[in-house]
């Protein structure tokens, strides 16, 4: 599906996931996840990590807090 361009037909949350739908090359209406489109601008973290970081501050902070609560 790379560099292919398809008609949107529906942009919602479905199945609690952001999704975009679209009629195929057959009639079928699939549809993705929207961050696999070009729908959901990318995550300015994830474009200046660049593969870097595979956490965030806040995320290592919360997860740091959970380990703490969980032996205790």
């Amino acid at each position: 599906m790379f560099g292919q361009e398809f008609d949107l037909v529906m942009h919602a949350l479905n199945w609690h996931e952001d999704r975009a739908t679209f009629h195929d090359a057959t009639g079928r209406l699939p549809s993705v996840p929207a961050v696999w489109t070009d729908l959901i601008s990318e995550d300015p973290f994830n474009a200046m990590a660049a593969g870097r970081a595979a956490f965030r501050v806040r995320e290592l902070l919360d997860l740091a807090q959970m380990i703490r609560r969980l032996k205790s």
